[in-house]
């Protein structure tokens, strides 16, 4: 993909936490009772300290955060890095309760299997972008535009293997509901589902 190709695609993406979809969830999304908190642990009062592998556009982050877990989210493509970096600032300034959540995030630039092992994380989220899959409806828009971005991640064994090396208490892996479990890995300790989306979990500790 040319440059100013990538550069159209990314103009239609948006990195926004103050409005639409992010701010319903943000309301009105369950709180911990929704899978992902359930996923990484949030039972009761705990706030795990959590390492998002895959950041993308944060939102998964930005749930985990607004319930009251602290969050490094790690995005190793220059171009969805910088709208998350725009984001997370336009949120920041925007004060309030949002600009509350997200001082309990914090984003780096760079690839997780390197950095992994510098942040002692208690809980690891990965949520690899993998190929569609053929006989599947048409994926959102949003998604259909990070993949052509980002690609696919054909090196998500070697993340999840250094997730579960690091990990002090959990991974949690983020997969389609229906696919087979990842090859190349230990089975999963348990899962949690949702409707189109499940939550591989392996127990570390």
């Amino acid at each position: 993909m040319s440059r100013k190709h990538k550069a159209a695609k990314i103009d239609k993406l948006i990195c926004d936490f103050t409005g639409g979809a992010v701010k319903h969830r943000f309301h009105f999304g369950g709180g911990r009772s929704q899978a992902l908190p359930k996923a990484v642990g949030m039972k009761g009062g705990i706030n795990p300290i959590v390492v998002d592998a895959t950041a993308g556009l944060g939102r998964d982050a930005f749930l985990l955060a607004s319930l009251g877990a602290e969050v490094t989210l790690i995005e190793r493509s220059h171009a969805i890095h910088r709208l998350l970096a725009e984001g997370l600032e336009r949120a920041r300034k925007s004060g309030g309760d949002v600009a509350e959540v997200i001082s309990r995030m914090t984003l780096l630039h760079g690839d997780a299997r390197y950095l992994l092992s510098t942040l002692s994380p208690e809980v690891v989220l990965v949520d690899p972008m993998h190929p569609a899959r053929k006989k599947s409806a048409l994926v959102k828009n949003e998604m259909r535009l990070i993949r052509e971005i980002v690609g696919t991640d054909k090196d998500s064994v070697e993340l999840m293997t250094e997730a579960l090396a690091t990990a002090s208490k959990r991974v949690v892996l983020k997969w389609p509901l229906r696919a087979e479990p990842m090859e190349g890995i230990c089975s999963a300790s348990h899962q949690i589902t949702g409707k189109s989306t499940r939550y591989d979990v392996f127990m570390t500790g």
